[in-house]
């Protein structure tokens, strides 16, 4: 690449976003389709034993929280947006938050069968719980098994004793390991996520922690890069002085090692964060990536799904006893719902997908916003982004990133995106 860079290297965090369902949008005398797609359901569960100092997620504390109620909501939010819905395939069924796993099991099952009751789960559905390595709440893995669940997302974020403790962690590094073992045992899929850039790490001891993990567990890693975020306790503590990051080569340098020790236990990178063996990449998170429909109910949870030919977007209440009293009274506790433009089903299309190694397909973002692909993105800034080698085009007409454009793909996006 010859010259100066055109933008400076970065590294980025997880995002989220989804949709589809019928009708057609006419643009400029060309009649696009909208993609009738296998929807993904999210249900969230917003509590937690403990809050990380770290997290800026929607996650609660409580002394005691009424299951049973809660229960009943999810259930009942569900049975008002299949209502408004209608009947789908169900690709997927995602219970994050918060911790999940501090869920009875008999909750996950019978969120379970109203789902597959109200829509047409797909044969090989991946159903999957969020699960904290503590040892109670590996006790009941088996539990969330003979619930319905095939796939297990452990929070272990490191195998370091010192780092669990500075990231706020209940358990400790032989409650990982064993929690790892158990669920190798228990579920046909399994994931764990790791955080790394934080203070003091060291490449050396990253990858030996890598290894460690990969080789208790190698089907799927996602990884985190440790961020400082607004009205977390680390944001207070940093402020302060008390702890400093690694510099942006140093992450990098960590960042790419992650992909060098995750290949050589047969994990590929398909998303700018996740690795996973061939097949047991994550469809509910690809169903986001790949914009696709994607349901959310729970305290905060948000949706896309394309209904009467555009894309509605719904956001939930947040607090979680407020979000219960709504759905008491009125069946939902939507506090946001928009017809997204055209132009915002584009741009939130292309920031999804050129997260993928697989990049997007022009075809499929205009299918889904109703707009030319050049009316999406700036052609000078594009035709830049190739020259520099931050993007190109695959034979099957798709765009990609490259690997330096993921490492600047933040930076990229609000450049390339009209």
């Amino acid at each position: 690449m010859p010259g100066a860079p055109l933008l400076a290297p970065f590294s980025s965090a997880i995002g989220t976003v989804a949709a589809s369902d019928g009708g057609f949008r006419r643009e400029a005398g060309i009649a696009y389709r909208p993609l009738v797609e296998p929807l993904a359901l999210y249900i969230h569960w917003p509590f937690c034993a403990a809050k990380c100092p770290y997290c800026d997620f929607n996650s609660h504390v409580r002394d005691r929280v009424d299951e049973a109620r809660f229960r009943a909501g999810l259930q009942r939010e569900l049975a008002h947006e299949a209502a408004l819905i209608g009947r789908r395939p169900l690709a997927s069924i995602f219970f994050g938050g918060g911790t999940p796993s501090l869920m009875a099991a008999e909750t996950v099952a019978a969120l379970i069968e109203d789902a597959t009751f109200f829509f047409d789960p797909l044969p090989d559905i991946e159903i999957t719980l969020e699960a904290n390595p503590t040892s109670a709440e590996a006790a009941k893995l088996a539990a969330f098994r003979d619930a319905g669940v095939n796939r297990a997302s452990l929070g272990v974020q490191s195998l370091n004793a010192e780092a669990l403790g500075f990231l706020g962690r209940k358990h400790d590094v032989p409650q990982a390991i064993s929690a790892l073992e158990a669920a190798r045992g228990i579920f046909p899929r399994l994931s764990f996520d790791l955080i790394y850039a934080r203070p003091g790490q060291q490449e050396a001891a990253w990858r030996a922690e890598l290894r460690q993990a990969l080789a208790l567990s190698a089907d799927h890693l996602s990884l985190y890069q440790l961020t400082i975020e607004a009205g977390t306790q680390f944001e207070t503590l940093y402020r302060r002085g008390a702890f400093a990051l690694p510099v942006e080569d140093d992450a990098a340098r960590l960042y790419l090692a992650t992909a060098e020790e995750a290949a050589r236990f047969g994990l590929k990178s398909y998303e700018i964060s996740n690795y996973a063996k061939p097949g047991t990449e994550s469809r509910h998170n690809l169903a986001y990536w790949r914009y696709g429909d994607y349901l959310g109910i729970g305290a905060g949870a948000h949706q896309r799904v394309l209904r009467d030919g555009a894309i509605h977007a719904t956001r939930r209440h947040r607090a979680p006893e407020e979000w219960l009293r709504l759905v008491e009274a009125q069946g939902h506790a939507a506090v946001d719902v928009e017809t997204l433009p055209p132009l915002e089903v584009g741009r939130e299309a292309m920031l999804m997908g050129l997260r993928l190694t697989e990049g997007i397909d022009p075809k499929r973002i205009e299918a889904r916003a109703g707009l030319a692909f050049a009316e999406v993105v700036d052609p000078a800034m594009l035709a830049a982004c190739l020259d520099e080698g931050y993007l190109f085009w695959r034979e099957n007409g798709r765009l990609c990133a490259t690997g330096e454009g993921l490492l600047r793909l933040d930076s990229m996006l609000p450049l390339l995106l009209r």
